[in-house]
């Protein structure tokens, strides 16, 4: 495909995705808490930035920034509007939800770039999104999940502190091994990642005057002092030992790190709620997690 064929291709499936009808399968969200889309400015561009918020809810709630999936080239924050919508309400917590750019047309780094710096304003700016800035986890899907493991081991070092992170069948290694593990010799005909797909955002995201250990979690070479984290994988997803090996890493390196693979379920699965059973109990584990992170006195 062309690049061009690529974000027309995108903006179709987002069309669809962001659709009242799609949420048969997306999922309907939390009648608890509303959403609304905003903007943020940071340096050279303008992001949009979609905000769950508990209804009712005081001033001063914990953050939490989430990144949505797609391969760095696809994917809207749409598509997690159940699991943020009930993240929202059930934590409590203000769920802020970050439109980074997209490959081909801002390939990596641009998308952690982002990341990185939407977490920062939103801590900066704490008072204007009613928000504690004490108590600010990251959390993404996939491609997202990769991105809220690279913003965790900035903010390591740069800061703000963060209280927690959730990552959801991240992508961990984005060299030229990434297929190189078991899961994704098995899964590798699984129709939700299949083994082209994820060769094709690797082509389509990755510049080659960029080396891919930069934006592979798996690949840094400490992981000691990072915050608390959970890694949510799927039985029948190719990426599922990115994740294994992940929390392998950050065990051996110190890190409180835990890992939880669900059967029978696939990559995406808390995108499509409506098709994978297991998304429920996964939405209930990674509540728990952060609101256990975010609100420790309760």
């Amino acid at each position: 495909m062309t690049d061009d064929q690529v974000i027309a291709a995108r903006e179709k499936a987002n069309r669809v995705a962001s659709s009242r009808a799609a949420r048969i399968v997306t999922g309907r969200p939390d009648r608890g808490a509303r959403i609304e889309e905003t903007s943020i400015d940071l340096p050279g561009r303008r992001l949009t930035l979609r905000v769950h918020r508990p209804k009712g809810a005081g001033r001063c709630l914990p953050l939490v920034v989430s990144f949505h999936g797609g391969g760095f080239f696809a994917g809207t924050a749409a598509q997690n509007d159940w699991l943020n919508s009930h993240l929202a309400a059930r934590c409590p917590a203000v769920v802020v939800s970050v439109e980074y750019r997209l490959a081909p047309e801002h390939p990596l780094p641009h998308p952690i770039d982002d990341g990185y710096d939407s977490v920062v304003r939103l801590v900066d700016d704490a008072a204007r999104w009613g928000v504690d800035p004490a108590a600010v986890a990251v959390m993404g899907e996939s491609a997202g999940g990769t991105i809220a493991g690279l913003v965790a081991l900035r903010a390591r070092t740069d800061g703000p502190p963060l209280r927690a992170q959730a990552l959801l069948y991240p992508g961990t290694d984005w060299t030229e091994g990434m297929t190189d593990y078991p899961s994704v010799r098995e899964n590798a005909d699984n129709p939700t990642l299949s083994l082209s797909r994820l060769r094709a955002a690797r082509k389509l995201s990755l510049p080659p005057t960029l080396d891919p250990r930069s934006v592979s979690p798996l690949k840094f070479d400490r992981l000691a002092g990072l915050p608390p984290t959970l890694v949510v994988t799927a039985a029948l997803d190719p990426l599922a030992d990115h994740g294994r090996r992940y929390v392998q890493r950050l065990r051996e390196d110190g890190a409180d790190a835990r890992l939880t693979c669900y059967p029978r379920a696939t990559h995406t699965f808390l995108s499509t709620p409506g098709l994978v059973p297991a998304a429920r109990p996964a939405r209930r584990e990674i509540v728990a997690f952060l609101r256990g992170h975010l609100h420790p006195a309760s």
